[in-house]
Protein backbone atom coordinates (compact mmCIF):
# COMPACT_ATOMS: atom_id res chain seq x y z
CA UNK A 1 0.00 0.00 0.00
CA UNK A 2 1.15 3.63 -0.08
CA UNK A 3 0.89 5.61 2.34
CA UNK A 4 0.50 9.84 2.10
CA UNK A 5 1.46 11.88 4.92
CA UNK A 6 0.48 15.56 4.04
CA UNK A 7 1.80 18.79 5.68
CA UNK A 8 -0.72 19.88 7.88
CA UNK A 9 -2.55 23.03 6.87
CA UNK A 10 -4.59 24.00 10.11
CA UNK A 11 -3.22 27.69 11.41
CA UNK A 12 -0.26 26.79 13.80
CA UNK A 13 -0.49 23.39 13.23
CA UNK A 14 3.30 21.64 13.55
CA UNK A 15 2.59 18.02 14.56
CA UNK A 16 2.88 15.52 11.92
CA UNK A 17 0.75 12.01 11.25
CA UNK A 18 3.93 10.09 11.50
CA UNK A 19 7.40 10.00 12.51
CA UNK A 20 11.06 8.60 10.85
CA UNK A 21 10.45 5.39 13.17
CA UNK A 22 7.02 4.84 11.68
CA UNK A 23 8.23 4.82 8.13
CA UNK A 24 10.35 2.29 8.97
CA UNK A 25 7.42 0.43 10.73
CA UNK A 26 6.05 0.12 7.37
CA UNK A 27 8.44 0.12 5.16
CA UNK A 28 9.54 -3.47 6.78
CA UNK A 29 6.21 -4.44 6.15
CA UNK A 30 6.47 -4.06 2.64
CA UNK A 31 4.64 -0.38 2.05
CA UNK A 32 5.71 2.99 0.50
CA UNK A 33 5.56 6.07 2.24
CA UNK A 34 4.93 9.44 0.84
CA UNK A 35 5.78 12.54 2.70
CA UNK A 36 5.04 15.79 1.83
CA UNK A 37 7.94 18.21 1.66
CA UNK A 38 8.36 19.44 5.05
CA UNK A 39 5.48 18.08 6.95
CA UNK A 40 7.85 16.80 9.77
CA UNK A 41 9.64 20.30 10.28
CA UNK A 42 7.68 21.88 12.68
CA UNK A 43 7.88 18.51 15.11
CA UNK A 44 11.59 18.61 14.58
CA UNK A 45 12.16 16.36 11.76
CA UNK A 46 13.61 17.10 8.43
CA UNK A 47 13.02 15.26 5.36
CA UNK A 48 16.36 14.10 5.24
CA UNK A 49 15.02 12.00 8.57
CA UNK A 50 12.46 10.35 6.63
CA UNK A 51 14.38 9.70 3.25
CA UNK A 52 16.76 8.29 5.59
CA UNK A 53 14.24 5.66 6.51
CA UNK A 54 13.00 5.38 2.83
CA UNK A 55 10.42 7.79 2.42
CA UNK A 56 9.71 9.32 -1.11
CA UNK A 57 9.35 12.94 -0.28
CA UNK A 58 6.92 14.79 -2.55
CA UNK A 59 7.04 18.49 -3.47
CA UNK A 60 3.50 19.10 -3.46
CA UNK A 61 0.10 18.22 -1.21
CA UNK A 62 -1.76 17.03 -4.72
CA UNK A 63 0.61 14.98 -5.00
CA UNK A 64 0.19 13.07 -1.49
CA UNK A 65 -2.93 12.59 -2.12
CA UNK A 66 -3.34 11.43 -5.96
CA UNK A 67 -0.57 8.53 -4.94
CA UNK A 68 -2.03 7.29 -2.07
CA UNK A 69 -3.97 4.78 -1.00
CA UNK A 70 -4.31 5.44 2.24
CA UNK A 71 -4.10 9.74 3.50
CA UNK A 72 -2.23 9.81 7.69
CA UNK A 73 -3.18 13.06 8.83
CA UNK A 74 -3.56 14.81 12.46
CA UNK A 75 -6.33 17.39 12.27
CA UNK A 76 -9.72 17.01 9.84
CA UNK A 77 -8.87 18.05 6.25
CA UNK A 78 -9.70 21.81 5.47
CA UNK A 79 -12.11 23.01 2.65
CA UNK A 80 -9.09 23.46 0.46
CA UNK A 81 -7.80 19.64 0.69
CA UNK A 82 -11.45 18.56 -0.08
CA UNK A 83 -10.45 18.76 -3.84
CA UNK A 84 -8.00 15.27 -3.61
CA UNK A 85 -10.87 13.48 -1.92
CA UNK A 86 -11.24 10.31 -4.42
CA UNK A 87 -13.53 7.13 -3.87
CA UNK A 88 -12.44 4.13 -2.39
CA UNK A 89 -9.74 6.91 -0.29
CA UNK A 90 -8.75 5.15 3.05
CA UNK A 91 -8.54 8.63 5.28
CA UNK A 92 -6.79 8.17 9.10
CA UNK A 93 -7.08 11.06 11.09
CA UNK A 94 -8.95 13.14 13.61
CA UNK A 95 -11.95 13.97 11.97
CA UNK A 96 -14.63 15.21 14.27
CA UNK A 97 -17.69 15.37 12.19
CA UNK A 98 -19.92 15.91 15.06
CA UNK A 99 -19.01 19.86 14.76
CA UNK A 100 -18.08 19.66 10.95
CA UNK A 101 -21.11 18.99 8.53
CA UNK A 102 -19.64 20.90 5.59
CA UNK A 103 -16.41 17.62 5.88
CA UNK A 104 -18.80 15.24 6.46
CA UNK A 105 -20.86 15.90 3.54
CA UNK A 106 -17.72 16.29 1.21
CA UNK A 107 -16.25 12.75 2.57
CA UNK A 108 -19.97 11.01 1.88
CA UNK A 109 -19.90 12.91 -1.56
CA UNK A 110 -16.88 11.53 -3.21
CA UNK A 111 -17.13 8.12 -1.20
CA UNK A 112 -14.16 8.42 1.33
CA UNK A 113 -13.40 5.73 3.79
CA UNK A 114 -13.28 8.17 6.56
CA UNK A 115 -11.29 6.68 10.23
CA UNK A 116 -11.31 8.75 13.00
CA UNK A 117 -8.91 8.40 15.57
CA UNK A 118 -11.36 9.90 18.19
CA UNK A 119 -13.90 6.77 17.85
CA UNK A 120 -11.67 4.15 17.50
CA UNK A 121 -12.79 2.78 21.25
CA UNK A 122 -11.48 -0.66 23.01
CA UNK A 123 -13.82 -3.20 24.37
CA UNK A 124 -13.67 -1.18 27.99
CA UNK A 125 -15.14 2.03 26.43
CA UNK A 126 -11.53 3.82 26.62
CA UNK A 127 -10.72 5.94 23.35
CA UNK A 128 -6.79 4.69 22.83
CA UNK A 129 -6.10 7.70 20.22
CA UNK A 130 -7.44 10.19 21.75
CA UNK A 131 -6.13 9.98 25.06
CA UNK A 132 -2.58 10.92 24.43
CA UNK A 133 -3.98 14.13 23.31
CA UNK A 134 -6.51 14.72 26.02
CA UNK A 135 -3.55 14.43 28.15
CA UNK A 136 -1.58 16.70 26.30
CA UNK A 137 -4.43 18.91 26.08
CA UNK A 138 -5.73 18.77 29.72
CA UNK A 139 -2.53 20.07 31.17
CA UNK A 140 -2.13 22.62 28.69
CA UNK A 141 -5.75 24.04 29.55
CA UNK A 142 -4.45 24.90 33.52
CA UNK A 143 -0.42 26.56 31.70
CA UNK A 144 -2.92 28.95 29.47
CA UNK A 145 -5.49 29.65 31.88
CA UNK A 146 -2.89 30.52 34.13
CA UNK A 147 -0.99 32.67 31.54
CA UNK A 148 -4.54 34.92 30.40
CA UNK A 149 -5.40 35.09 34.13
CA UNK A 150 -2.64 37.59 34.48
CA UNK A 151 -3.36 41.37 34.18
CA UNK A 152 -1.47 42.41 30.97
CA UNK A 153 -3.25 39.39 29.04
CA UNK A 154 -6.96 40.78 30.67
CA UNK A 155 -7.35 38.69 33.20
CA UNK A 156 -7.95 39.14 36.96
CA UNK A 157 -4.43 39.23 37.85
CA UNK A 158 -4.39 35.96 40.12
CA UNK A 159 -1.50 33.88 40.70
CA UNK A 160 -2.82 29.94 40.31
CA UNK A 161 -1.13 29.09 43.70
CA UNK A 162 -1.28 32.13 45.66
CA UNK A 163 1.11 33.16 48.05
CA UNK A 164 1.27 32.32 51.85
CA UNK A 165 -1.37 34.95 53.35
CA UNK A 166 -3.39 35.30 49.93
CA UNK A 167 -5.51 32.67 48.96
CA UNK A 168 -4.76 30.80 45.71
CA UNK A 169 -7.43 30.80 42.41
CA UNK A 170 -10.65 28.31 42.10
CA UNK A 171 -10.03 26.02 39.03
CA UNK A 172 -13.37 24.73 38.36
CA UNK A 173 -12.91 21.61 35.71
CA UNK A 174 -16.30 20.41 34.45
CA UNK A 175 -15.75 16.61 33.42
CA UNK A 176 -13.36 14.04 35.19
CA UNK A 177 -12.11 12.46 31.85
CA UNK A 178 -8.76 11.95 30.79
CA UNK A 179 -8.90 15.83 30.22
CA UNK A 180 -10.10 17.06 33.34
CA UNK A 181 -7.79 14.17 35.11
CA UNK A 182 -4.89 16.13 33.76
CA UNK A 183 -6.08 19.47 34.15
CA UNK A 184 -7.17 18.62 37.72
CA UNK A 185 -3.49 17.67 38.39
CA UNK A 186 -1.78 20.40 36.93
CA UNK A 187 -3.92 22.91 38.45
CA UNK A 188 -3.53 21.22 42.05
CA UNK A 189 0.50 20.84 41.20
CA UNK A 190 0.46 24.84 40.92
CA UNK A 191 -1.39 25.31 44.29
CA UNK A 192 -4.67 26.45 43.18
CA UNK A 193 -8.12 25.29 44.62
CA UNK A 194 -9.71 22.46 42.29
CA UNK A 195 -13.44 21.71 41.97
CA UNK A 196 -14.03 19.13 39.50
CA UNK A 197 -17.45 18.03 38.35
CA UNK A 198 -18.50 14.67 37.46
CA UNK A 199 -21.72 12.72 36.39
CA UNK A 200 -20.43 9.20 37.69
CA UNK A 201 -20.28 8.46 41.21
CA UNK A 202 -17.91 5.62 40.45
CA UNK A 203 -15.47 8.12 38.84
CA UNK A 204 -15.90 10.28 41.57
CA UNK A 205 -14.73 7.72 43.80
CA UNK A 206 -12.10 7.09 41.71
CA UNK A 207 -10.67 10.55 41.51
CA UNK A 208 -10.89 11.26 45.16
CA UNK A 209 -8.68 7.99 45.57
CA UNK A 210 -6.08 9.36 43.25
CA UNK A 211 -5.87 12.41 44.45
CA UNK A 212 -6.09 11.94 48.54
CA UNK A 213 -8.86 14.13 48.87
CA UNK A 214 -7.05 16.99 47.51
CA UNK A 215 -9.86 18.48 45.17
CA UNK A 216 -12.98 18.82 45.62
CA UNK A 217 -15.41 16.45 43.51
CA UNK A 218 -19.63 17.27 43.10
CA UNK A 219 -21.71 15.90 41.18
CA UNK A 220 -22.51 17.21 37.84
CA UNK A 221 -26.01 18.77 37.67
CA UNK A 222 -26.85 22.70 36.16
CA UNK A 223 -27.28 23.80 39.86
CA UNK A 224 -23.51 22.41 41.17
CA UNK A 225 -22.44 24.03 37.57
CA UNK A 226 -23.78 27.43 38.06
CA UNK A 227 -22.46 27.61 41.77
CA UNK A 228 -18.95 26.37 40.71
CA UNK A 229 -18.97 28.80 37.68
CA UNK A 230 -19.97 31.53 39.97
CA UNK A 231 -16.86 31.58 42.28
CA UNK A 232 -14.03 29.98 39.56
CA UNK A 233 -11.31 32.16 38.20
CA UNK A 234 -10.72 29.81 35.78
CA UNK A 235 -12.93 27.30 34.13
CA UNK A 236 -12.18 24.16 32.04
CA UNK A 237 -14.60 22.19 29.43
CA UNK A 238 -13.49 18.55 29.48
CA UNK A 239 -16.45 17.06 28.48
CA UNK A 240 -16.58 14.43 26.05
CA UNK A 241 -19.21 12.14 24.00
CA UNK A 242 -17.24 10.17 21.79
CA UNK A 243 -18.56 11.12 18.39
CA UNK A 244 -21.27 12.81 19.54
CA UNK A 245 -21.40 17.32 20.08
CA UNK A 246 -20.50 18.03 23.54
CA UNK A 247 -23.18 19.31 25.49
CA UNK A 248 -23.63 22.77 26.55
CA UNK A 249 -23.09 22.88 30.40
CA UNK A 250 -22.55 25.90 30.98
CA UNK A 251 -24.98 28.25 29.99
CA UNK A 252 -24.92 31.50 29.00
CA UNK A 253 -26.47 33.37 32.25
CA UNK A 254 -24.34 31.17 34.17
CA UNK A 255 -21.22 32.99 32.31
CA UNK A 256 -22.68 36.01 32.96
CA UNK A 257 -22.71 35.54 36.81
CA UNK A 258 -18.92 34.90 36.22
CA UNK A 259 -16.57 37.33 37.91
CA UNK A 260 -14.99 39.57 35.54
CA UNK A 261 -11.45 38.78 33.47
CA UNK A 262 -12.34 35.04 35.56
CA UNK A 263 -11.16 33.14 31.76
CA UNK A 264 -12.69 29.52 30.33
CA UNK A 265 -10.63 27.01 28.13
CA UNK A 266 -13.02 24.73 26.71
CA UNK A 267 -11.03 22.11 25.65
CA UNK A 268 -13.88 20.40 24.11
CA UNK A 269 -14.74 23.12 21.00
CA UNK A 270 -13.44 20.99 17.99
CA UNK A 271 -16.23 19.04 18.97
CA UNK A 272 -18.91 22.08 19.61
CA UNK A 273 -17.84 23.13 22.91
CA UNK A 274 -19.27 22.67 26.20
CA UNK A 275 -19.52 26.14 26.84
CA UNK A 276 -22.74 28.17 25.58
CA UNK A 277 -20.66 31.26 24.95
CA UNK A 278 -18.12 28.94 23.04
CA UNK A 279 -19.93 30.45 19.83
CA UNK A 280 -16.42 29.62 17.81
CA UNK A 281 -13.15 27.96 17.28
CA UNK A 282 -9.89 30.31 17.78
CA UNK A 283 -6.12 29.98 16.94
CA UNK A 284 -3.11 30.02 18.34
CA UNK A 285 -2.41 33.39 16.96
CA UNK A 286 -5.49 34.94 17.97
CA UNK A 287 -6.15 32.77 20.82
CA UNK A 288 -8.83 34.58 22.36
CA UNK A 289 -12.10 36.68 22.34
CA UNK A 290 -14.45 38.45 25.27
CA UNK A 291 -18.03 38.05 26.00
CA UNK A 292 -19.86 39.21 29.38
CA UNK A 293 -16.16 40.60 30.42
CA UNK A 294 -14.96 36.65 30.46
CA UNK A 295 -11.84 35.76 28.38
CA UNK A 296 -12.64 32.99 26.41
CA UNK A 297 -9.37 30.55 24.95
CA UNK A 298 -10.78 27.94 22.17
CA UNK A 299 -8.29 26.69 20.17
CA UNK A 300 -9.40 23.91 18.68
CA UNK A 301 -5.70 22.23 18.48
CA UNK A 302 -4.14 22.97 21.83
CA UNK A 303 -1.85 20.11 21.56
CA UNK A 304 -0.07 22.01 18.59
CA UNK A 305 0.99 24.21 21.05
CA UNK A 306 3.59 21.31 21.65
CA UNK A 307 4.02 19.62 18.62
CA UNK A 308 7.54 17.46 19.35
CA UNK A 309 5.76 15.88 22.42
CA UNK A 310 2.36 15.67 20.85
CA UNK A 311 3.05 14.16 17.68
CA UNK A 312 5.50 11.56 19.54
CA UNK A 313 2.73 10.86 22.37
CA UNK A 314 0.07 10.62 19.28
CA UNK A 315 2.39 8.31 16.69
CA UNK A 316 3.08 5.92 19.41
CA UNK A 317 -0.62 5.16 19.81
CA UNK A 318 -1.99 5.56 15.91
CA UNK A 319 1.11 3.11 14.33
CA UNK A 320 -0.35 -0.30 15.15
CA UNK A 321 -3.88 0.73 13.91
CA UNK A 322 -2.07 2.30 10.72
CA UNK A 323 -0.28 -1.01 10.42
CA UNK A 324 -3.66 -3.00 10.65
CA UNK A 325 -4.89 -0.95 7.80
CA UNK A 326 -1.83 -0.91 5.63
CA UNK A 327 -1.67 -4.49 5.75
CA UNK A 328 -5.12 -5.42 5.25
CA UNK A 329 -6.50 -1.95 3.85
CA UNK A 330 -10.30 -1.38 5.05
CA UNK A 331 -10.77 -5.06 5.68
CA UNK A 332 -8.99 -4.39 8.55
CA UNK A 333 -12.62 -3.35 10.37
CA UNK A 334 -13.79 -6.71 9.81
CA UNK A 335 -10.86 -8.26 12.24
CA UNK A 336 -10.44 -5.46 14.46
CA UNK A 337 -13.13 -4.11 16.36
CA UNK A 338 -11.45 -1.22 17.48
CA UNK A 339 -11.09 -0.21 13.81
CA UNK A 340 -14.63 -0.70 12.99
CA UNK A 341 -16.12 1.64 16.10
CA UNK A 342 -13.35 4.26 14.00
CA UNK A 343 -15.10 4.42 10.76
CA UNK A 344 -17.88 7.31 10.38
CA UNK A 345 -17.85 7.28 6.85
CA UNK A 346 -17.80 4.27 4.38
CA UNK A 347 -19.48 3.78 0.60
CA UNK A 348 -21.32 7.39 0.70
CA UNK A 349 -23.14 6.80 4.13
CA UNK A 350 -22.19 8.22 7.95
CA UNK A 351 -21.15 5.10 9.87
CA UNK A 352 -21.14 6.94 13.35
CA UNK A 353 -24.40 6.98 15.48
CA UNK A 354 -23.10 10.79 17.43
CA UNK A 355 -21.91 11.68 13.91
CA UNK A 356 -25.28 11.10 11.96
CA UNK A 357 -27.75 12.89 15.17
CA UNK A 358 -25.18 15.75 15.11
CA UNK A 359 -24.93 16.63 10.66
CA UNK A 360 -28.58 15.69 10.29
CA UNK A 361 -27.80 12.55 7.90
CA UNK A 362 -29.50 9.01 8.05
CA UNK A 363 -27.17 6.52 10.33
CA UNK A 364 -25.86 3.69 8.56
CA UNK A 365 -24.67 0.53 11.16
CA UNK A 366 -20.99 0.09 9.37
CA UNK A 367 -21.58 -3.91 10.09
CA UNK A 368 -23.91 -3.37 7.18
CA UNK A 369 -21.51 -2.82 4.81
CA UNK A 370 -18.38 -5.14 6.08
CA UNK A 371 -19.62 -7.29 2.72
CA UNK A 372 -18.72 -4.33 0.22
CA UNK A 373 -14.85 -3.79 1.50
CA UNK A 374 -12.43 -4.83 -0.81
Amino acid sequence: MNIGIPKEIKQSEYRVAITPAGVTLLRAAGHEVIVERRAGEGSGFPDDDYMREGALIASEAEEVWARSDMVMKVKEPLQEEFGYFRKGLLLFTYLHLAAAPELTKALIDAGVTGIAYETIQLDNGSLPLLTPMSEVAGRMAVQVGAQFLEAFNGGRGVLLGGVPGVPPAEVVVIGGGIVGTNAARIALGMGANVVLLEKSTDRMRYLDDVFAGRIRTLMSSPYHIAEAVRAADLVIGAVLIPGSRAPHLVTEDMVMQMKKGAVIVDVAVDQGGSIATVDRPTTHKDPVYVKHGVIHYAVANIPGAVPRTSTFALTNVTMPYALQLANEGAAAVRKHTPLLKGVNTIGGQVTNEGVALATGYAYSPPEQWLSTIP
